[in-house]
């Protein structure tokens, strides 16, 4: 039933001149659901999200967010809309502070007379409340977001994603280059934001890394969609081995 899309993105076509990166996708994420978007590099996987985020612009296709037209433009635009997306490398600024970070544009701010100026107390108190919730152990949400390893820049990421109530979350690979006990700690970060409520695409072209946290799989290969596989109906051994050969799977809905 539509009324528990949170995301249908329907005939997605993407083309870089002669290249047919995306070719008349289809895809859906329901409410508090976890899909896993799996495909070897060059898939599509990329691409498709960043259509999503406001990053790209589709050749062609439709996309509906809660049963409604979705036109964006940029990623302001979606993360206005309730579409955070965590990066590997780029979701967090080093050279600002976890609390700047935090509300990187969406500021609160404070007015004095005709002046305004950046509410630092608030960002610094609620950036406080985020920390304590994802177990992050720093001194002071003042410290710069370089001096934290992988795992934690992951956590804030996702916390920030809580706290500013986003409907959908798009993690981009995050489990690469973590420790084993670190990307522990970010699946549990997954399941957190799925009991409150946010859906989540999960992108990645390691099974093993989603199959824990992941309710259904997508399948990319070459642009072209090759099925999805809810996980309860197949072994991680089976999706990966789909993966690597590129083989269409049986839709099951």
């Amino acid at each position: 039933m539509k009324e528990e899309y949170l995301v249908e993105m329907k005939n997605i076509n993407k083309n870089f001149g002669a290249v047919k990166a995306l070719k008349g996708v289809d895809f859906i994420v329901k409410k508090r659901e976890v899909v896993g978007l799996l495909g070897d590099n060059g898939a599509g996987k990329s691409t498709l999200i960043k259509i999503l985020c406001g990053v790209l612009k589709a050749d062609s296709g439709e996309i509906f967010f809660n049963n409604k037209e979705l036109s964006i433009s940029s990623p302001y635009q979606a993360r206005e809309k309730g579409i955070e997306t965590v990066h590997q490398e780029l979701s967090l600024v080093n050279t600002m502070t976890i609390a700047r970070n935090m509300f990187l544009g969406k500021e609160p701010i404070r007015k004095v007379g005709f002046f305004s100026f950046l509410d630092k107390e608030t960002m610094n108190r609620e950036a406080r409340k985020v920390i304590g919730d994802v177990g992050i152990k720093v001194r002071s949400p003042d410290e710069y977001v370089s001096i934290l390893s992988g795992g934690e820049r992951q956590a804030i990421a996702i916390g920030r994603a809580m706290y500013f109530d986003a409907k959908l979350l798009i993690l981009d690979e995050p489990l690469r280059a973590l420790s084993v006990k670190e990307q522990k700690n970010v699946l549990d970060h997954v399941n957190q934001v799925r009991d409150q409520g946010i859906s989540v695409i999960f992108i990645s072209h390691n099974v093993y890394h989603a199959y824990s946290v992941t309710d259904r799989f997508v399948l990319l290969n070459k642009g072209e969609k090759q099925g999805e596989i809810l996980k309860e109906d197949s072994t991680p051994e089976e999706i990966a081995e789909f993966v690597s050969s590129g083989e269409k799977l049986s839709k099951i809905v």
